[in-house]
């Protein structure tokens, strides 16, 4: 028996790779299905399940392509009922896998198909559980994602979880190790830790959800307490879950179509498509194609992405570093973009060199800022978490958290200047390249973020407090 976490850092998100005896299972799995198939390959065996935890609200799953190219059966759990063949398991049916057993565990609460999958030995013992986002490392699914579907409320849906993790979950021996669907970063939870493999015991010890003799009431309190709002994309990535969507195969064809610099300016005009920047916010800052939005690639990519952009049918026409073409395509397909109609042939440079308009984001160094700010006059507008905010920040500086950006940047005055910054530079780039494109260019972005801010000496700043307490 093997089993192989794959792990993708830029959605915090885990699938499962498992074998036995010539046999295979997968669950999870991400929209690109070449890494699964050539492990298949080089392991020598059969996939024969795709397991679903539940239908994912963060990213585009691989079930369809992948049970297509290989003849797996997808399997979900009870209430499950997509637009495509799959098992619908029953509450405590047994999948045999090879020499080893996958026993379905119904938990409802996250969303109402939310199922746990416990791997069985093949001595017969209970070895592994795959939570899903019913149970992360420290923390519980969110139960707020599901309400529309299930005609409930959040309450109603933590209690339901609540009675899952007691039920089907802690009962389990404390040595079963706990394989969640996400770590750190993701926004179905709100106080994940960075490990992504932990034990039922450590869970049951360190977990605030799976305190002992907590009440229902405790538990539908604090799971509930500081939800911020779900990402615009996660009902539409639902939706598509559901649903089925287009091969990746096709995705990623169209999105390597190039696009010269002279057919580039027409084909956006004429499609409505949303210029999309993926290089490095310094590179972008010294020069970029008017009406761009910078999202580094290089980065909690796909995620911004996802949360800025409203409509996962927006088209999208794209600009990369060279060589970095299909990695981009690949991680805006992971959540649900698949409208891309190609990328700029040579990239930025190519545009530069055949004369086209160019435009420039006002940066300015930590020690420039130190300089011209005036503490209590300038107005100072930091781009961080609230968390983030609330742990440190430059005195009188406000909080405008670049996931709500569609909602204040209608409260900006065009006529006043500000000064811009994220941590270190990736946000307020972001948030910088949103704002010129609505036609602000009365701000000052700050290089290095905070992060280069707090190296000064002279700037006042409120006192530090760790991240854990205001969280």
């Amino acid at each position: 028996m093997n089993i192989e976490q794959i792990y993708t850092g830029c959605l915090a998100q885990g699938a499962y790779y498992i074998t036995s005896n010539g046999e295979a299972a997968i669950i999870d799995p991400l929209r690109e299905t070449s890494p699964y198939i050539t492990r298949l390959k080089n392991d020598n065996v059969k996939l024969k399940y795709i397991f679903e935890t539940h239908f994912h609200a963060d990213f585009v799953s691989g079930h369809l392509d992948l049970s297509k190219q290989t003849g797996a059966s997808i399997v979900y759990g009870p209430n499950a009922n997509p637009d495509f063949e799959i098992i619908s398991a029953k509450d405590e049916q047994i999948f045999e896998v090879g020499n080893i057993k996958i026993k379905v565990l119904h938990t409802p609460g996250h969303t109402m198909e939310s199922t746990c999958y416990l791997l069985i030995d093949e001595n017969g013992k209970d070895h592994a559980v795959f939570s899903g986002d019913t149970l992360f490392i420290g923390d519980v699914g969110r139960p707020d994602l599901a309400q529309k579907a299930a005609s409930m409320t959040q309450d109603e849906l933590a209690g339901i979880l609540f009675h899952s993790l007691r039920n089907k979950v802690m009962v389990l021996a404390d040595d079963v190790i706990v394989y969640p669907a996400h770590g750190a970063g993701s926004a179905c939870g709100k106080n994940m830790s960075k490990e992504t493999v932990s034990t039922i015991g450590e869970q049951k010890e360190k977990n605030y959800a799976l305190r002992a003799n907590m009440t229902e009431a405790e538990f539908i309190s604090e799971v509930t307490d500081g939800l911020l709002p779900p990402p615009a994309y996660f009902g539409m990535n639902v939706a598509m879950n559901k649903k089925g969507i287009p091969s990746f195969e096709n995705v990623l064809n169209n999105g390597m179509k190039e696009i010269n610099a002279n057919e580039f300016e027409a084909i956006v005009e004429d499609s409505g498509a949303l210029i999309l920047d993926t290089r490095n916010s310094g590179d972008f800052a010294k020069g970029f194609v008017p009406q761009s939005i910078n999202i580094g690639i290089n980065g909690d990519f796909a995620p911004w992405v996802g949360a800025l952009i409203a409509d996962v049918n927006q088209p999208i026409a794209l600009i990369t570093e060279i060589g970095k073409e299909e990695e981009t395509v690949t991680r805006l397909s992971r959540v649900g973009f698949d409208n891309i109609l190609g990328h700029l042939k040579g990239g930025f440079d190519a545009w530069k060199a055949a004369g086209f308009d160019v435009d420039t984001v006002n940066r300015i160094s930590a020690e420039q800022f130190e300089k011209e700010v005036k503490i209590g006059e300038s107005k100072i507008i930091d781009v961080r978490k609230e968390g983030e905010y609330e742990a440190e920040h430059v005195e009188d500086a406000f909080s405008k958290p670049l996931a709500y950006i569609n909602n204040w940047v209608k409260d900006i005055n065009p006529n006043e200047h500000f000064f811009l910054h994220c941590a270190g530079g990736y946000r307020s780039m972001i948030a910088a390249s949103i704002l010129q494109a609505r036609g602000y260019r009365n701000f000052s972005e700050i290089d290095g973020g905070f992060n280069a801010i707090a190296k000064t000496t002279e700037l006042p700043r409120t006192d530090f407090i760790c991240q854990s307490k205001v969280l």
